[in-house]
């Protein structure tokens, strides 16, 4: 593996992932610019015993989904920087991986980003600030973790 092409938050998130007892469970890739946001949601899948690989954009999250067969399902923010989730669903359509399930959030969609991800069979589009216990329960649904009450994040 060259650790040169990887940041720091990939390098982190593989190097425990290593020491992982359950290496072959599936795991979900979140892609998000916002490092605070990110960081959250990672946390939170984390204490729910859900698999979590951070990536900050598109290019580092295409660089984990080459690494890591055991991602299971994407969830990525809508718009990030010159190149946004959307373009990171038409590389997963066009790639061997092209079944892999795809959860779009955005805070600023309108309607046609909604269309546009629709057409490229992304399975749930869930608006900003997004409600946790929908986003574990779209997770769980996905990666078939048998339901559980939904904790309660003092709603």
């Amino acid at each position: 593996m060259d650790e040169d092409l990887l940041s720091k938050e990939e390098q982190k998130a593989l190097s425990e992932v290593v020491h992982e007892p359950e290496i072959s469970r599936p795991a979900v890739l979140l892609v998000d610019d916002d490092e605070a946001f990110r960081e959250l949601l990672a946390e939170v899948f984390h204490i729910h015993g859900i698999l979590c690989f951070p990536a900050d954009g598109v290019e580092s999250a295409i660089r984990l989904l080459k690494k890591r067969a055991t991602i299971s399902l994407i969830v990525t923010d809508l718009r990030m920087g010159p190149s946004g989730g959307l373009e990171l669903v038409r590389w997963v359509r066009e790639s061997e991986r092209s079944e892999l399930p795809v959860v779009i959030m955005s805070g600023q969609a309108d309607m046609q980003d909604a269309i546009d991800a629709m057409h490229l069979n992304v399975i749930d589009f869930l608006l900003k600030p997004v409600d946790l216990q929908n986003m574990l329960a779209v997770v769980r649904r996905e990666l078939h973790i048998e339901d559980q009450p939904p904790p309660d994040f003092g709603a």
